[in-house]
């Protein structure tokens, strides 16, 4: 389980995340929302001990990850990161390697091939689009996974470099991570693909959380309207919610 208690995170004189508490159950996959600036990546740092926080705790499988070793880390969570700073000419293969030890390239192409790159297992990882480099770095989450069942899997913006084929299956993976009884929490801008995949919704405005709650719950016109400063419409069609803006911001 993640387990934040009061978690705040202060950049200066700005609160970028202000006293949070959130749970999140192995087997569970929790979506966290909210307009840009809201905290939401700031956030997530602080739930994988990469982000330093000002006050609070944070607890994976009860240990606190911002006195853990790293070593102690690899094995309590797999992160992938919004953005990837590896300029090395790497393979595809050998940055799936990356996320365990045990990682030989037969597994590592097993990996490529459930995020549909095992025709790119050769080609070097800065040559890779965003969207390819994202599912590389998926692949690699996934290895890290398959070796620490207990661990946490967090992923910030996984789909915002993907098309929608790609969302889609980069959240079935993610779903198929909880269903294995991981713990998993997605930052997500897309309010319907959070709806339709999340067993619950974290969304977040100015810092704080506004709603902890089912998607029917927390996706509401009015909450929405009080967290983006616009209004919504929540429709429910066959496949599930969908929620777009409406008219013009408030």
């Amino acid at each position: 389980m993640i387990c934040a208690q009061g978690v705040t995170v202060r950049a200066g004189a700005s609160t970028l995340v202000d006293a949070v508490d959130l749970d999140i159950a192995d087997g569970e996959l929790v979506a966290i929302v909210g307009p840009n600036g809201a905290g939401k990546s700031t956030l997530l740092g602080a739930l994988s001990g990469d982000r330093k926080i000002a006050s609070g705790r944070v607890t994976l499988a009860g240990t606190n990850v911002h006195t853990a070793s790293p070593a102690r880390l690899a094995r309590l969570r797999a992160v992938l990161p919004q953005r990837s700073s590896l300029t090395l000419a790497f393979t595809a293969t050998e940055v799936v390697c990356l996320g365990h030890r045990a990682v030989g390239a037969p597994l590592a192409r097993q990996h490529l091939r459930s995020v549909e790159l095992a025709a790119f297992a050769d080609r070097t990882y800065p040559s890779l689009s965003g969207g390819e480099q994202q599912r590389v770095q998926l692949a690699r989450v996934l290895a890290q996974l398959a070796h620490h069942p207990g661990a946490a899997m967090l992923l910030d913006e996984p789909t915002s470099a993907l098309d929608p084929r790609h969302q889609q299956l980069v959240l079935s993976l993610a779903r198929e991570a909880a269903t294995r009884g991981h713990a998993v929490a997605v930052v997500l801008h897309d309010l319907t693909l959070a709806a339709r995949w999340a067993d619950r919704i974290a969304l977040l405005a100015r810092g704080m959380l506004l709603a902890s709650g089912a998607p029917s719950a927390v996706m509401d016109p009015a909450l929405l309207a009080t967290a983006y400063a616009t209004p919504f419409e929540v429709l429910q069609g066959t496949g599930g919610m969908v929620i777009t803006p409406r008219g013009s911001p408030a």
